[in-house]
């Protein structure tokens, strides 16, 4: 298990961040339970305000309707650009190249992420045919014009538990 003293990409997780993440993996079961693909994300304003964000990639259906980039509308609707760029996404999983567009689009200078792609990719495999895209958030990050601050992978069991038995049993 990872101590809080030990570093992740760009900065060390706080103690508080770990709260967040468990958060958003209890978001990733809701959305589990509910028929989606189990991700769950939120974004923590500076003013503490927490904006949820479930996957709904099968029951609205929309493709697009991954847990991060639902979060980062949902803040968007809600928040300055300002209050954007002083917050924090946090994931269950590291943001796919859609989601960690949108956060970088959102200006949110600050993502954490629980589980990394490469991890998922080994649990997925393929997804209804569709092969699972193999580039880590900090490549997608570092072709902006701006800093996006990294933190993860942060070991935490129920980041990986949540998908446990869920893609083998999936049908396309």
């Amino acid at each position: 298990m990872t101590t809080l003293a030990d570093e992740f990409g760009d900065g060390a997780v706080t103690a508080e961040d770990v709260v967040h993440l468990e958060h958003a993996i209890r978001l990733a079961a809701e959305a589990r339970a509910r028929g989606d693909h189990p991700f769950g994300a939120i974004v923590v304003a500076p003013d503490g305000m927490v904006i949820e964000g479930l996957n709904s990639v099968v029951t609205q259906p929309d493709p697009t309707g991954h847990a991060e980039t639902n979060a980062v509308r949902a803040a968007s609707a809600v928040l300055t650009a300002d209050a954007l760029a002083a917050s924090t996404l946090f994931t269950s999983t590291e943001p796919c190249a859609m989601c960690a567009g949108a956060s970088y689009w959102a200006g949110i200078q600050r993502v954490v992420y629980a589980l990394a792609e490469d991890e998922l990719i080994h649990i997925v495999g393929e997804q209804e045919g569709i092969p699972t895209m193999a580039l880590p958030c900090r490549e997608v990050f570092a072709r902006g014009g701006r800093a996006v601050s990294v933190v993860g992978p942060v070991a935490l069991p129920g980041a990986s538990a949540v998908h446990a038995g869920f893609w083998g049993e999936e049908t396309g």
